[in-house]
């Protein structure tokens, strides 16, 4: 409500959220009722350009309010708490067999997702392993020990197998990514360099010029939870919000011109999400609570611009710690990318979600 703003419903936010509210005046209007938050003045530039796609109301029936399951159900594409696998790692699982034995291989030598940072990303969970890579460092050419105890049939013979499988992927994998960084470019110029989002997306522009063939690339960002002093009590369009939001608006624009002046972008799309938005009503501590659906950005040259979907309902009284209500299941939303952007068949997609689907049109 701080970031996607409903100019029709301003006032009774004023009334429910006070003590966090961006002052009107200072907010950038993008149409006749909605606005960004201040420091997304680089996302309404992209937005102005067509190559911004807000999708509101985004999430799904009955919201966890829980980091850890909510982030689960987001990262999976499926509410069934016994599902272990990631909506991209069960398109990858059916696509390309025996994961990870076999790969990589002559058709594939790249891995088929990268996961910025050290963690691998769960979207990418197949049911035999991960189809993400870690990459932290581009500049940093590791390679693993290889196990040198003899492998066999038995329980434990069969782990050294694939614990074998994973060092040789994974000193493969990391060969073909440092010789695609090597022979790519990125402008640095473009980004900020304190920005830590800004400068692992200059990596994956680096890669992908490199000739990187790697289709997903996973990036994470925190401290969004802002239960207390959400913004400064002096200026209201700083603090920790603040901050945040232009960490995230400055690296997807930096990265959006790095693409366009090496003649990418129109190979590029960019998805982001969150666990849940927040309250409508902020708390005592100059700060938000666990909510329900948010909003989704889009972006690239290739998406379809506009702010999609009605603006949230605020009424003059709200219960207390009500969320918005969501209108868009986020896995609509992941099976349109998958349809429009991957072109993966219907018949294929909605086996994936286990919920009936309605697409929509995310590309112009």
């Amino acid at each position: 409500m701080n970031t996607v703003i409903p100019l029709d419903a301003y006032a009774n936010l004023y009334r429910h959220r006070p003590n966090v509210i961006i002052p009107e005046k200072a907010l950038i209007n993008i149409t006749e009722t909605n606005a960004f938050h201040p420091s997304f003045k680089e996302l309404a530039t992209l937005y102005k350009q067509d190559k911004l796609s807000v999708i509101q109301n985004v999430g799904y029936p009955e919201q966890n309010r829980s980091h850890f399951r909510s982030m689960d159900i987001w990262s999976r594409g499926n509410m069934d708490p016994t599902v272990s696998t990631g909506w991209m790692g069960r398109y990858f699982d059916n696509n390309y067999k025996n994961f990870p034995s076999e790969y990589p291989n002559k058709n594939h030598p790249f891995p088929f997702a990268i996961s910025m940072g050290y963690e691998v990303s769960s979207t990418c969970q197949g049911h035999s392993g991960n189809f993400s890579h870690t990459i932290s460092d581009l500049e940093l050419h590791k390679q693993l020990k290889n196990v040198k105890l003899k492998s066999g049939k038995s329980i434990v013979g069969q782990n050294l197998d694939h614990v074998n499988t994973i060092v040789r992927q994974t000193n493969n994998y990391e060969k073909v990514i440092y010789q695609s960084a090597q022979a790519g470019h990125s402008d640095k110029s473009l980004y900020n360099q304190k920005n830590v989002l800004a400068m692992s997306l200059s990596d994956v522009a680096k890669m992908i010029s490199g000739g990187c063939k790697t289709k997903v690339y996973v990036l994470n960002l925190g401290g969004f939870d802002t239960h207390g002093g959400q913004l400064s009590n002096i200026d209201p369009t700083k603090g920790v919000q603040a901050e945040l939001l232009q960490t995230v608006s400055e690296a997807i624009y930096s990265f959006q011109l790095d693409l366009e002046a090496q003649k990418l972008d129109h190979r590029v799309l960019g998805l982001t999400f969150s666990e849940f938005g927040r309250q409508i009503m902020s708390n005592e501590n100059n700060g938000t609570d666990h909510g329900d659906a948010g909003p989704m950005f889009l972006f690239g040259s290739q998406v379809n611009n506009g702010v999609h979907g009605d603006n949230p309902v605020i009424g003059k009284e709200v219960p207390d710690q009500a969320g918005i209500q969501h209108k868009v299941d986020f896995r609509n939303v992941y099976a349109s990318v998958l349809k429009d952007w991957f072109e993966v068949s219907k018949s294929e997609i909605e086996p994936l979600f286990a919920n009936n689907i309605k697409y929509y049109n995310v590309l112009k």
